[in-house]
């Protein structure tokens, strides 16, 4: 059994806890070790129970705490070779480089990377996998590729980025060079976006669907749970948000 919660998700800090067997992860560290360590106990768990902390890119809201919490709680840290080259906050750390296309195990779980289109060196999401049940991460990417439906095709749960909705965005008060970033091909999804992926994939196998990396400016929950139901054929309410503050309670699969 795999079992997932996120302790955030936005633009002030990702973090997602993965657990199957005796083997905890963390997926990316965007709080500071005090942050992080609230946030864990709230779901009773203990920074040094984590094995290791996997990072998506270099972006600060993804990597910020990592070298801070892994020093403190002993966490081997994992990076694709472009964003360990890339990151300035990694610098000084003892980073376990993998290859983006090239599969690798931590304890009980097996992990998946898997290259996307986003704006950074070498961005990965994940799948994870206990060998019967796969988790699928999509939280960073500007469009939809066929290796991202290829990677996500067999999830039983899937952490899915609605960032923005694309008329909020359009008509919201960020400038539009930054509008032209979030909207652009290798931005960030919106709802509409997100929601083609999941038609796309099928919903044969799903058991969770959490809507993530939602804008606090341009997104609204309701927003993003309406059209990833639509996509569906389910109800709202089935449908997960992880927020900023809040992030997301235990959900197995």
């Amino acid at each position: 059994m795999i079992r997932f919660a996120s302790l955030g998700s936005g633009s002030k800090g990702n973090a997602l806890l993965v657990e199957s067997g005796a083997t905890r992860v963390l997926l990316d560290c965007g709080f500071g070790p005090r942050e992080l360590a609230r946030r864990l106990a709230r779901l009773a768990i203990v920074p040094e129970s984590i094995a290791a902390v996997l990072i998506t890119h270099e972006h600060a809201d993804h990597v910020g705490g990592a070298a801070r919490c892994a020093a403190r709680y002993g966490w081997r840290v994992h990076a694709s070779f472009g964003t360990a080259a890339a990151s300035r906050q990694l610098e000084g750390v003892p980073v376990h480089r993998f290859d983006s296309h090239t599969a690798f195990a931590i304890g009980d779980l097996e992990i998946h990377p898997y290259p996307v289109p986003h704006d950074a060196r070498e961005p990965t999401q994940f799948v994870f996998s206990d060998g019967a049940s796969r988790l699928g991460v999509l939280t960073d990417a500007g469009s939809i590729t066929p290796h991202i439906v290829a990677m996500l095709k067999e999830c039983a749960a899937l952490v899915l980025e609605c960032n923005h909705d694309a008329a909020m965005l359009a008509n919201g008060r960020y400038p539009p060079p930054l509008k032209q970033r979030i909207a652009g091909a290798y931005g960030h999804l919106d709802n509409g976006q997100a929601a083609e992926l999941l038609r796309a994939i099928g919903s044969a196998r799903l058991r969770h669907v959490v809507a993530a990396h939602l804008s606090e400016e341009n997104n609204r929950p309701e927003l993003a749970r309406a059209a990833l139901a639509e996509a569906l054929n389910c109800t709202s309410d089935w449908i997960g948000v992880a927020t900023q503050n809040d992030g997301v309670g235990w959900l197995a699969v």
